[in-house]
């Protein structure tokens, strides 16, 4: 081979971009460590520390794949998952679009959600969390827990955004997710929601969520349209009835 097909050929491996370096390798072969349930304790670990000292986006990646699973005994793995965390937050704003992107795909978004709470201002932690939230519709799907996560953690934020988001879920496909909507509407406490609330009410089939319901109008002492106390009154479950525009448990 004369040199011109040398360095033709050498052109001609790198036609899809360009080759990958040293540090892009050490990080793909940290990262499957990292990620490996069945690997040695001390390999994983190791790893783990090694990608958390790079603090990048590509090594907040790499540690986000620790959250995958789960493993026994479960202080190593509390302790594994604490430290990959560390590690995700020492990239800082880096990390931000990693997270953004594991949470659509991840089966729980605890660990994940932890980090990002850790890394963006309180501020903008609730825009976050309504992002994610976004990615989501109200069908079936065979992993609920993320949904659940979710509007579990907007409960501590009152405002009409949180209210607007979290409506829908109310008649989502899954029961576990209506009842955390319901919950959720009721500790963001908007009287607002009471359309939105017997809508839900109505189509309810779970008596759970019917009486989460009506305790919370109850509660809430909640003013119910005009419009809306037949089919409020008619939805309601047993132990609650209606009194002019209020809902009351017998």
């Amino acid at each position: 081979m004369g040199l011109f097909d040398f360095l033709s050929k050498g052109k001609g491996d790198n036609k899809g971009g360009a080759a990958p370096t040293k540090s892009d390798k050490e990080i793909a072969r940290l990262g499957k460590l990292a990620s490996q349930k069945l690997a040695q304790n001390y390999d994983r670990q190791e790893a783990i520390e090694e990608l958390s000292r790079m603090a990048t986006a590509d090594s907040a990646r790499a540690l986000l794949r620790r959250f995958d699973f789960t493993m026994e005994p479960s202080i190593t793995d509390q302790e594994e998952k604490e430290s990959a965390a560390r590690g995700i937050v020492a990239a800082g704003e880096a990390a931000l679009d990693p997270i953004r992107d594991y949470c659509r795909k991840a089966e729980s978004l605890t660990w994940p959600l932890k980090t990002l709470k850790d890394i963006v201002p309180s501020d903008s932690f609730c825009d976050e969390l309504l992002a994610v939230l976004d990615l989501f519709d109200t069908e079936y799907v065979r992993n609920p827990e993320p949904k659940i996560q979710l509007i579990r953690m907007l409960e501590e934020f009152k405002s009409d955004e949180v209210r607007i988001a979290v409506e829908p879920f109310m008649t989502d496909a899954s029961e576990p997710v209506r009842f955390s909507a319901v919950t959720t509407i009721f500790a963001v406490g908007m009287e607002e929601s009471v359309p939105a609330l017997v809508a839900a009410l109505e189509e309810e089939e779970s008596l759970r969520v019917k009486n989460r319901i009506a305790q919370g109008l109850a509660d809430r002492d909640w003013s119910v349209p005009e419009e809306l106390r037949e089919v409020c009154e008619r939805s309601l479950p047993p132990g609650f009835s209606r009194a002019g525009d209020k809902i009351r448990k017998d």
